[in-house]
C-alpha cells in the first residue's frame, strides 16, 4: 500500500497544480471567445416588474432605460406565427384556459389588466399595452438590441421559424439560442449554428462536475453565455413549486456549489459571460456582480439601471 501512495500522492498533486495553472491561465490552452455584445443589464420577460410582460411597450421602456438584452420566450400560433410569450398555456396570463398552438394569431385573447411578477410574489405590474407581440415586431423595432430567446418545446417547426426570422434581420451575432433542456437544444444548434448559445440544465451540471474534478481547463466549450438562478432569492422573492427548494438547506448547498468565483473567473476568462437572475433587489444586484456575473437580469430594468450607474459613479 505505501508504494502504490509513493507513486499516487505526487501523480495526485502534479495533477492539481497543473489542473490550477491551467484555470487560472485559460488562454494557454483556449481562444477566447468573442461574441458580438456584452451585456451587463438583461431584462426578464422585457421587464416584467414596470410593465405587462413580453408587450411591445415593456420591451420599448426597457430599451429606453438602458436594457442591453431582452430575455423572451417563444411559441408558435395555429397559423404559423411567432409569438412572445412566457407560457403556452394563457390561464395565467389571460385568463383564458386554452393553448397558442390552438389559435390563430387574431385569436389570441389580450394579457390581464394586472399580472403578478413571478419572482417578486405578491407584487403586480400593469400598463396600456395588453397584445401578445410577435417576434418579428420585436426583431423590428429594436435592429441593435440582444435578443435571448428560449425555446421551452421541441417543435421543429417554431425553431426553423424562429431561425428564418433571425436570418432575415440579420441578428445572428445578437441572437442567443436558449433552453434548459438539451435535446431542444441540440435541434436550435442543427437548425442554426451561427448563433451563439446558454448551457442547458444537463450541461451546466456538467460543468460543476468538471470544475470539481479539475478538469474543466481542459475541455473545450461551445456555449458562450451561463445563466442560472441567484440562489438567494429562492423562498424570498420566489417560491418554488419544487417542494425539495423550499428547504432552505437544500438552497444554502446548492449556492455554496454553484456560487464559486473561481469558476466564473475561469469562464469570463475564457469570452464566457455569466448572467444571474431574477435579481428584484439592490442587496441581490450587489450579491450577483460580487459573486463574479458579468450580467444580471431583472423584472426592473430601472431598478438594475439606476444601481449600475450609481456603481459607475463610485468606481
Amino acid at each position: 500500500m505505501a508504494g502504490y501512495l509513493y507513486y499516487l500522492l505526487p501523480a495526485v498533486g502534479g495533477y492539481a497544480l497543473t489542473s490550477l495553472y491551467f484555470l487560472k491561465n485559460p488562454h494557454i490552452l483556449h481562444k477566447k471567445k468573442r461574441t458580438a455584445f456584452h451585456c451587463t443589464h438583461i431584462s426578464h420577460r422585457g421587464g416584467c416588474g414596470e410593465r405587462i410582460e413580453n408587450t411591445m411597450e415593456a420591451f420599448t421602456h426597457a430599451v429606453e432605460v438602458g436594457t442591453e438584452m431582452l430575455e423572451i420566450d417563444c411559441h408558435l400560433t395555429k397559423d404559423g406565427h411567432v409569438v412572445v410569450s412566457h407560457d403556452e398555456n394563457l390561464l395565467r396570463q389571460t385568463g383564458q384556459d386554452i393553448n397558442i398552438s390552438s389559435l390563430n394569431l387574431e385569436e389570441l385573447p389580450p394579457y390581464k389588466e394586472t399580472l403578478e411578477v413571478t419572482f417578486k410574489a405578491g407584487h403586480f405590474s400593469t400598463g396600456s399595452d395588453r397584445k401578445i407581440a410577435l417576434l418579428e415586431d420585436v426583431f423590428r423595432k429594436f435592429p441593435h438590441t440582444a435578443v435571448n430567446i428560449e425555446v421551452k418545446e421541441n417543435n421543429r417547426v417554431l425553431i426553423e421559424k424562429i431561425s428564418d426570422l433571425v436570418k432575415k434581420y440579420n441578428r445572428e451575432g445578437t441572437s442567443v439560442w436558449a433552453s434548459v433542456d438539451s435535446t431542444i437544444m441540440k435541434n436550435c444548434r442543427k437548425t442554426n449554428s451561427s448563433m451563439p448559445y446558454m448551457f442547458t440544465v444537463k450541461r451546466g451540471l456538467q460543468l460543476l462536475l468538471l470544475y470539481y474534478t479539475g478538469l474543466l481547463p481542459f475541455v473545450p466549450l461551445g456555449e458562450s453565455f451561463l445563466q442560472f438562478y441567484m440562489p438567494q432569492i429562492i423562498n424570498r422573492e420566489y417560491i418554488p413549486e419544487m417542494w425539495i427548494l423550499r428547504s432552505s438547506l437544500v438552497t444554502s448547498l446548492i449556492e455554496r456549489i454553484t456560487l464559486r468565483k473561481g469558476m466564473f473567473k475561469h469562464l469570463t476568462d475564457r469570452g464566457i459571460q455569466i448572467h444571474l437572475f431574477v435579481c428584484n433587489e439592490e442587496e441581490d444586484i450587489e450579491a450577483a456582480f460580487a459573486a463574479g456575473a458579468t450580467g444580471v437580469m431583472s423584472d426592473y430594468p430601472t431598478l438594475l439601471s439606476n444601481y449600475i450607474r450609481r456603481h459607475k459613479q463610485d468606481t
